[in-house]
């Protein structure tokens, strides 16, 4: 089973890398006039719009992000199509336009590398109030579905994912794809690693709305690739099907899919006159890829991690809180107003509120890699700049008892600098969050397959993350880093770890 050969991985990996010498020596450019449209847009199916307003949740932010996710508890849970078009929106959908010299950029409610938008959102339902069953493309361009198949096609996802019980009892299935040629155009062969990130912050949004609609949730990684994306007619040479997340539950499974599943041919429109591959990402696609059922089982069967033994270092107990004083913006606001931070002032934050925004985004995810629920694959490594209460330096968070254990004190605002590709906002910033894992434990453990679901949490934490600094009244930004040189500042506590994503966060200002 190709999953289970981890060189594929480890080769993919070490050549995703950033460091000092590689960034220097790269030739690549922007190539403007092929930049790839940021909308999948079908030339002939036409658009079903989706309600313009919808009921607010009324639920405070932090709530949503943090509270544990709703589980059935005997009544039916059926979205109609307003909740299904607030998920949507506030998940993916274009919050804000601006333009500038060249063109404009569509915003959208979660946070993605470069502003490309490579994900793309399905959904696969049975009959909801005001929708038909059917298979369905969300266009945040015009904010409206596109029916590419009609009827309940549920059951394709039972089978592909082994019979996982959320997707059977769900009667909303949203399915997540990720582009290659938006995201590389860019970053090129990078872009394998920043689907987890991106499709992860989408997921943090979703997670979210559909706590505060009080909907069930739960993200699936382990299904048959193909029968996916052949469900969507997706060709996984430039489209690929990267998760799953049933929403809302009834008491019966779906109806048993008769229909065979045959290519549509719908015509899209091309993203650039020119579309470059790279060979590498195909390669860690396929090696990460699921064949069969039996591979899946394995899959869900391999949960939980070997954990190390807390430091008898320096600790400082956190100090979370809800509001502290502030209004409960709902998480609707809260969405609406992120962004990434472009600048920030050398002002501290409180240590109430950086406690805050630790506790709200690692209290949990509820997916089929992370059993029990509270597992946590990244582990959480912070810059102190400026926090009132704490000292500067560099530290380790430990969830469980709540901590931040002080691994050495002093100014390392030069360090942040440095590790992340020397761009100033870490360096600024009140506290940098660098999210490091055990890739060797997690690959051992899930096989290659791991490789995405660690992006993918990394992704999902660091969204949790943006959605609770702007709820306490702070910027934040995600950013890339030196890899190796993240693991070496971190050590000797990090030996052995490998730097998956990071977050700037501190108070936010505005460019002159």
């Amino acid at each position: 089973m190709s999953n289970r050969d981890l060189d594929a991985a480890w080769t993919y990996h070490n050549a995703a890398k950033h460091s000092y010498r590689s960034v220097r020596s790269s030739t690549h450019y922007l190539d403007w006039a092929n930049q790839p449209l940021p909308f999948k847009i079908y030339r002939t199916l036409p658009p079903l719009p989706l309600p313009g307003e919808t009921r607010a949740s009324g639920v405070a932010a932090l709530s949503a992000i943090s509270e544990a996710p709703v589980v059935f508890a005997g009544e039916a849970a059926i979205p109609n199509l307003s909740a299904v078009g607030q998920i949507l929106y506030f998940s993916a959908g274009v919050t804000t336009n601006k333009s500038y010299p060249g063109g404009e950029i569509h915003f959208r409610a979660a946070s993605c590398t470069g502003a490309l938008y490579e994900v793309e959102l399905y959904l696969v339902c049975g009959d909801l109030p005001d929708l038909d069953a059917g298979v369905y493309h969300f266009g945040p361009a015009d904010f409206a579905l596109r029916k590419l198949r009609s009827g309940d096609y549920r059951e394709v996802l039972v089978q592909t994912t082994g019979g996982e019980p959320g997707v059977t009892r769900a009667p909303a299935i949203f399915v997540s794809t990720c582009t290659y040629w938006r995201n590389a155009w860019k970053y090129q062969g990078r872009t394998y690693r920043h689907f987890g990130w991106d499709n992860g912050t989408i997921l943090a949004n979703l997670l979210a709305m559909c706590s505060a609609l009080r909907l069930p949730a739960r993200i699936v990684c382990g299904f048959v690739d193909a029968g996916i994306n052949r469900l969507l007619d997706v060709d996984p040479r430039r489209e690929l099907a990267f998760t799953i997340v049933p929403v809302g539950h009834v008491s019966t499974g779906p109806p048993k899919c008769r229909k065979d599943i045959l290519p549509l041919q719908l015509e899209t429109v091309s993203l650039s006159r020119a579309e470059l591959e790279y060979p590498a990402m195909l390669e860690m696609h396929q090696a990460s890829s699921l064949c069969n059922e039996d591979e899946v089982a394995l899959w869900r069967g391999l949960t939980g991690l070997t954990r190390g033994a807390m430091s008898a270092g320096k600790c400082i107990p956190l100090s979370p809180s809800s509001d502290g004083g502030l209004p409960p913006d709902t998480i609707e606001q809260v969405i609406q107003r992120r962004g990434s931070a472009r600048k920030f002032v050398r002002e501290p934050i409180t240590l109430v509120q950086l406690s805050t925004l630790l506790d709200c985004s690692t209290r949990g995810i509820r997916a089929d890699f992370l059993e029990p629920f509270g597992e946590q694959l990244n582990e959480l490594y912070v810059i102190v700049n400026a926090v009132e209460g704490l000292k500067a330096g560099a530290y380790v968070f430990h969830r469980q008892q709540q901590m931040l254990e002080c691994l050495k004190e002093g100014d390392f605002r030069n360090d942040a600098y440095y590790l992340a590709l020397e761009q100033e906002l870490p360096g600024e910033a009140s506290a940098a969050i660098f999210y490091l894992a055990d890739l060797p434990q997690i690959l051992e453990r899930f096989g290659n397959r791991g490789y995405r679901a660690v992006q993918l949490e990394a992704g999902i934490l660091g969204g949790k993350a943006y959605l609770a600094a702007y709820a306490r009244g702070m910027g934040a930004t995600g950013l890339i880093s030196y890899d190796d040189d993240v693991t070496r500042f971190f050590s000797p506590h990090a030996v052995g770890m490998s730097a998956i994503f990071l977050m700037a966060v501190g108070k936010s200002a505005k460019r002159r």
